[in-house]
């Protein structure tokens, strides 16, 4: 059984904080809460917690994780050498949501890294999280709390829905704020890129490293090459139900999703739709099952609210999942879009 420990968010009682870090230290796993998503923590030196991370979300091989460290002076132990810009963009950015890619020092394990000479590293922002690390005194490897491609976990019930009994620990600190994962930098290049887009924006780095670029986004597949990042898969973050998003001329897109559902309804299908608030007054009356994010105009609550959605939709059971996309290429859109796209089954453009 997995051992859930309840928790003030803000004030964390420091015996279950000790027991939560011994299991970590033990080569445990251990659930918690960061200011993105929940995390799945194992001691990053301990090849065999590693591994047994992987086997409990059945992740493949080939996709890194993220070393979690209370503070900046506790990098230079995992890395081979320090850039000058990690410790402007640390000063700036750091303890939030701000993944760092530097080059590995020997003593990270390659079982974390995916074989690559690259280590990604970041200091959580979150209470719960950061007396975690400080009690721990180990360095953390910590990809989110959730079965491999299913949306990441914002509250300690979504890591129990999908790794209960697979795991040691669940530290309970409540909802995550942020609600999608951190921005990955990669300061191995030059100019550095973004290899996934958080809340960390593009134009917010842009303010300590003008010359950061936008990585692409290349994606990539199970069991093939290393994936310089996490999060790069085509297909990510996925509800179990096939969900199809509509894109284009707002007008349009609201028509071709209202056809899209009496269509699937006619077939005798259960409908979802992945609302905004605004698109949720136009449902009214439609027999369908809505998951609200919140206003478009609010990109913050949509992207705290999206992942609970997806899986509230999945538990409603419903066979078919419709949005339209509202997301643009900016800010904390890049990254809603990002996490969308990679969830949905299909993307059709309207117009």
């Amino acid at each position: 059984m997995t051992e859930v420990v309840r928790v003030d968010p803000a004030r964390p009682n420091q015996k279950d904080i000790s027991r939560a870090a011994d299991c970590l230290r033990r080569g445990g796993l251990v659930a918690f809460p960061t200011e993105t998503v929940y995390g799945l923590g194992a001691h990053a030196l301990d090849r065999a917690a590693v591994l047994r991370l992987f086997d409990a979300k059945g992740r493949p091989a080939n996709d890194p994780l993220i070393v979690h460290v209370p503070a900046f002076d506790r990098v230079a132990a995992l890395v081979a050498a320090l850039p000058e810009q990690a410790a402007r963009l640390a000063a700036r950015f750091w303890p939030g949501p701000l993944t760092l890619v530097m080059r590995r020092a020997p003593s990270v394990p390659l079982e974390v890294t995916a074989g690559l000479d690259t280590v990604a590293v970041r200091v959580p922002a979150h209470p719960v999280a950061r007396a975690l690390r400080r009690a721990a005194s180990v360095p953390v490897a910590a990809p989110s709390a959730n079965l491999f491609s299913r949306p990441s976990p914002t509250r300690a019930a979504h890591v129990l829905d999908d790794l209960d009994g697979r795991i040691d620990m669940v530290v309970d600190g409540g909802p995550t704020q942020v609600g999608v994962e951190s921005t990955v930098l990669d300061l191995t290049v030059d100019p550095p890129a973004v290899l996934r887009p958080g809340a960390v924006s593009v134009e917010m780095l842009r303010t300590i490293v003008p010359a950061v670029r936008l990585g692409g986004f290349r994606t990539a597949r199970p069991g093939g090459e290393p994936m310089a990042s996490p999060g790069l898969l085509s297909k990510h973050y996925a509800p179990r139900a096939p969900m199809t998003i509509y894109q284009g001329d707002p007008a349009a897109v609201r028509q071709a999703l209202m056809a899209a559902a009496r269509e699937a309804m006619a077939a005798g299908q259960r409908v979802g739709v992945l609302a905004t608030a605004e698109d949720a007054l136009m449902l009214r009356g439609v027999p369908v099952v809505i998951a609200e994010l919140g206003s478009e105009h609010d990109v913050e609550a949509i992207a705290a609210g999206l992942y609970a959605a997806l899986r509230q939709l999945d538990a409603a059971r419903v066979d078919v999942i419709l949005m339209r996309d509202a997301s643009r290429d900016e800010g904390l859109w890049l990254a809603v879009g990002d996490r969308l796209h990679r969830a949905a089954a299909e993307v059709i453009t309207v117009g």
